[in-house]
C-alpha cells in the first residue's frame, strides 16, 4: 500500500532535494515495513538498487503533541556521531504536500528487528545472551550522552520528567476511544503519590520506546542501530530501564510483559542480568537501581496501557494504514486493560 507515500510525488522531491537519491525515469518503488502501531515506517529502493527508510505519521487520528517528524529527526541527527548506534540521517521534508505530511529520511540498515516471541528463535542460541546485554549496554550508552553537547539543550523542560510524563499521559488517555478508564486511573493517582517520593536523577536523553522492536540486530547479536524515536525526550534514564524491563518477558512469568518480544524464548538474559549490565555500565549504584525500578516499571505498565488507548482509537477509526484486523482493536483494549490492572497491583492498589 502506496497511499501514504505517493511514489510519484516523493520522487518528483527526491530528484530536486536529495541528489543522494538515484532517481531515474520511473518512480522510486515504495514498501511499507511491517510492524508498528504508530509512525509509519516504509523501505525506499532507488534506481540504483540502494535501499533507504522514510517515516511519517499515521494516516488520521494524530493526538496532539504525537508523531512530530522534526522531532524524531532532530534526535537521531544529534545522536549520528555519537556511540550511539542510528540509522545515518539523509533529509528531513518539512513540506506536507509532498506526501502529505511531514516525514524523513535515513539510510537503511541491515539487521533483525525482534519484535515478537517468534522472532526470538531467528538469533542463533549461542547469540541470544549477547543481545540482551548488548541491549543494555546500548542504553547505557545512550543516557551517557550529554544533551547540551549535542545541541539539545532547548529541549529541556522544567520540573521532573515522571510528573510531566503521568501529566501528558494521563490527559491523553482521556482524549481517546477507550470506553472505561478506571484502572487506567486508578495506576496513576498512585503513581503520583510515589513519584514523589523517588530521587530525581539527572535528566538524559530518553528514547522512551527503549525495546528490542525497536532495535536491529546482527547474526552476532550485536545491536546495528536504534530506531523509532517518535518518545524521545530529555528525561529519566530509570523511565527507560524499567520501559525495557517491562517489555523484557521471560518464560514462566505471571505477567505477561507490556509487549511480546524475543526474550519469552529460552536463552535470553533475565531481568537481573539485564540491571546488572545497565549499573555496570553506566556506573549506577546497582542497589539504588533496583531499590526504584519497581515504580518505574509500574510506570511502564501504565504508559503502555495509555498507548494503547491511543493505537485502540485508530483501529475504531480505521486509520491504521491498511494493517488492521478485525480483532486487532478488542485485543489493544483486553491488552491495556491487563497492563493497567498489573501497574496498579504493583502499586499496592
Amino acid at each position: 500500500m502506496t497511499d501514504a507515500v505517493p511514489p510519484g510525488s516523493l520522487t518528483d522531491w527526491l530528484r530536486r532535494e536529495v541528489p543522494q537519491v538515484a532517481v531515474g525515469n520511473r518512480p522510486v518503488a515504495v514498501e511499507r515495513i511491517s510492524g508498528g502501531h504508530s509512525n509509519l515506517t516504509y523501505a525506499i529502493t532507488d534506481a540504483a538498487g540502494r535501499r533507504f527508510a522514510l517515516r511519517r505519521p499515521p494516516t488520521g487520528m494524530v493526538l496532539a503533541t504525537a508523531h512530530d517528524m522534526g522531532r524524531e529527526w532532530r534526535f537521531i541527527s544529534a545522536l549520528a556521531p555519537t556511540a550511539v548506534p542510528v540509522p545515518p540521517p539523509v533529509a528531513f521534508c518539512a513540506d506536507p504536500d509532498v506526501i502529505g505530511a511531514h516525514f524523513y529520511l535515513t539510510e537503511f540498515v541491515d539487521g533483525d528487528v525482534l519484535g515478537d516471541e517468534e522472532s526470538g528463535h531467528r538469533l542463533a542460541p549461542a547469540a541470544r545472551a549477547t543481545a540482551g546485554l548488548d541491549v543494555a549496554d546500548v542504553l547505557a550508552d545512550l543516557h551517557a550522552v550529554d544533551p547540551d553537547a549535542v545541541g539539545l539543550a532547548d529541549l529541556r523542560r522544567r520540573g521532573r520528567y515522571l510528573e510531566r510524563q503521568l501529566r501528558r499521559w494521563h490527559r491523553q488517555v482521556h482524549e481517546s476511544a477507550v470506553p472505561d478508564l478506571s484502572a487506567v486511573d486508578a495506576a496513576h493517582a498512585r503513581l503520583v503519590e510515589r513519584a514523589a517520593e523517588l530521587t530525581p536523577a539527572e535528566p538524559c536523553i530518553a528514547h522512551g520506546d527503549f525495546r528490542p522492536g525497536n532495535l536491529a540486530v546482527g547474526p552476532d547479536g550485536k545491536v546495528r542501530a536504534v530506531f523509532d524515536w517518535e518518545l524521545a525526550a530529555i528525561g529519566d534514564p530509570l523511565a527507560d530501564l524499567g520501559w525495557l524491563l517491562a517489555s523484557w518477558g521471560r518464560p514462566g512469568d505471571d505477567v505477561p510483559p507490556t509487549i511480546p518480544g524475543p526474550s519469552l524464548v529460552e536463552g535470553y538474559p533475565e531481568r537481573a542480568d539485564l540491571v546488572a549490565r545497565y549499573a555496570e555500565r553506566s556506573g549506577r549504584d546497582l542497589a539504588a537501581l533496583r531499590a526504584e525500578l519497581d515504580v518505574y516499571i509500574a510506570f511502564a505498565r501504565w504508559r503502555s496501557a495509555c498507548i494503547g488507548a491511543g493505537v485502540y482509537s485508530r483501529y475504531v477509526g480505521g486509520v491504521m494504514g491498511g494493517q488492521a484486523e478485525a480483532d486487532g482493536g478488542a485485543a489493544r483494549l483486553a491488552s491495556l486493560q491487563a497492563q493497567a490492572e498489573a501497574a496498579l497491583a504493583a502499586l499496592g492498589g
